[in-house]
């Protein structure tokens, strides 16, 4: 009776189908969130990084010099006077002296910044997202990270960009002579500022990058593909400005500890940031903060946009790779 009522029940697509022997289930890793994987992010960051500052290279150079005091070569605030008295000091190549450490820091730290941020985005947003709070929790978390892989080679070119009184032949010759003479912590020495700088920075940046993304993509949706190259470098451009016009100030404290001690600049003992904003109020009132605001937003506004328009675009190849493998697997 119990047999004859089990086979009764019994489903007949529910029976195991027996397997030809040289029959292997493909087993797949799964990407990440817009399907790509971990190591395409990090790909993609590393790349836009990488075009991203050496586009803009002069104007960061003429923004170094401008933030720095004391008796190095440039002491007037003015954009025209900064970029003149260098290219009487050192040439059109001064313009670009430090670029051999930028290459070497920004595509490794980009890496890190832009593979943290589609990972927390993801975790923080699951639910929501459009959350504009996720997108500048998640930029924070990405900025501690590179900015830990960023900040050693980004003293070395600051302290490269001051042109031909700098006392260090080039990239290596610096670490060496630092390492030797400071010791490893003078590369973290402006670490704690960079922080604070960056990670209201990067939360204005996300967040004003993905509203004014979602805005401009709402303009048109019907033609959105076509014109995604155009928004990306419109909301980059947008963010890049706002966030560096409210963060100028620490920029400014940022530069006066990763060249103190460098062309006559002035050192300071503990490297609090308070000893430093001290200094630059007494030596230059309240428009000491605001050095270099000029070039800094001239730097921030096209960077942005070139750095996530490239990054978009590799994004974009990666995908049409996926897709395409994945189909092909499907055949």
């Amino acid at each position: 009776m119990a047999t004859t009522e089990a086979a009764k029940f019994k489903k007949s697509d529910l029976i195991p189908i027996p397997q030809p022997p040289d029959y292997h289930p493909e087993i797949t890793v799964s990407p990440q969130h817009d399907g790509l994987h971990f190591w395409q992010f990090m790909i993609a960051g590393s790349i836009a990084g990488m075009v991203e500052h050496m586009a803009m290279f002069p104007i960061d150079t003429i923004k170094t010099r401008m933030q720095v005091l004391g008796s190095c070569p440039i002491k007037s605030a003015g954009l025209r006077q900064a970029l003149q008295s260098i290219l009487k000091s050192d040439g059109p190549a001064g313009l670009y002296r430090g670029i051999g450490a930028m290459g070497l820091g920004a595509g490794p730290a980009h890496a890190v910044y832009f593979s943290v941020y589609e990972m927390c985005k993801e975790t923080f947003s699951r639910q929501h997202p459009n959350n504009p709070a996720a997108h500048a929790a998640a930029g924070v978390f990405a900025t501690v990270a590179s900015d830990a892989v960023f900040t050693p080679m980004d003293m070395v070119k600051q302290r490269l960009q001051l042109g031909s009184e700098s006392p260090y032949k080039g990239v290596f010759d610096c670490i060496r002579t630092v390492l030797k003479e400071e010791g490893f912590g003078a590369f973290y020495a402006s670490y704690r500022t960079t922080i604070l700088m960056n990670a209201p920075f990067t939360a204005v940046h996300f967040a004003t990058y993905e509203a004014a993304k979602r805005g401009l993509l709402g303009v048109s949706p019907d033609s959105a593909s076509d014109e995604r190259l155009v928004v990306h470098a419109t909301a980059g451009a947008a963010a890049g400005a706002l966030a560096a016009a409210v963060t100028t100030p620490l920029d400014v404290v940022k530069t006066q500890l990763q060249c103190q001690g460098v062309c006559g600049c002035d050192r300071y003992a503990n490297g609090s940031i308070r000893d430093v904003l001290r200094t630059i109020l007494r030596k230059d009132g309240y428009r000491g903060l605001f050095r270099g605001w000029m070039p800094r937003m001239l730097f921030h506004a096209p960077a942005a946009a070139i750095c996530w328009s490239t990054y978009e675009a590799g994004k974009s190849f990666f995908q049409d790779i996926n897709t395409d493998d994945r189909g092909s697997r499907m055949t």
